[in-house]
């Protein structure tokens, strides 16, 4: 049966509530006045479009969880602009970054603790076989195809690598 364009139909569009809620909350943000809440959004938006494009010339689409590793990595960008703003005596760049990675945060569910990171490692493990350092990367693509929009995959990274030597 053919979409019927004169309506609303919801159900030929992915879910998109990540989305959403960037535009829900960038018009918040611009009536309340909060120019710094707006521009972090705004930064978030562009670079969702960027990913968007890549993925059309890919055929593919970007989901929630896509968008969540995309702001896992800008987060982590922030955090080493952070820490070299701070070494240059730039304090005032680096409580901007700060900020930023503030808003990305609102946006992303609560990362796991370490004893849920330590479980899902030792899931990771057992599901994938792995004996070895060399097996790491079995794992690691485990771990990333399951938790990639809730593990600290540098965390986990470091934790496998414990588990598999010792």
């Amino acid at each position: 049966m053919p979409p019927d364009f004169g309506k609303s139909n919801t159900r030929w569009r992915p879910a998109m509530a990540l989305r959403d809620d960037f535009m829900d909350q960038m018009k918040t943000a611009m009536k309340s006045g909060d120019t710094a809440r707006v521009a972090a959004i705004r930064l978030i938006i562009a670079r969702m479009k960027e990913q968007d494009i890549e993925a059309r010339a890919k055929g593919e689409t970007v989901d929630d969880t896509a968008l969540q590793v995309m702001m896992r990595g800008m987060i982590k960008s922030r955090r080493e602009s952070v820490t070299l703003y701070l070494q240059g005596n730039r304090p005032e760049l680096a409580e901007k970054e700060e900020a930023e990675i503030a808003v990305i945060e609102s946006f992303l569910p609560q990362a796991m603790d370490e004893a849920a990171t330590a479980s899902a490692v030792d899931a990771a493990i057992a599901e994938s076989g792995a004996v070895g350092v060399k097996d790491m990367g079995k794992v690691m693509a485990v771990l990333r195809a399951k938790y990639a929009a809730t593990i600290d995959m540098a965390a986990a990274g470091a934790l496998v690598k414990a588990r598999l030597n010792g």
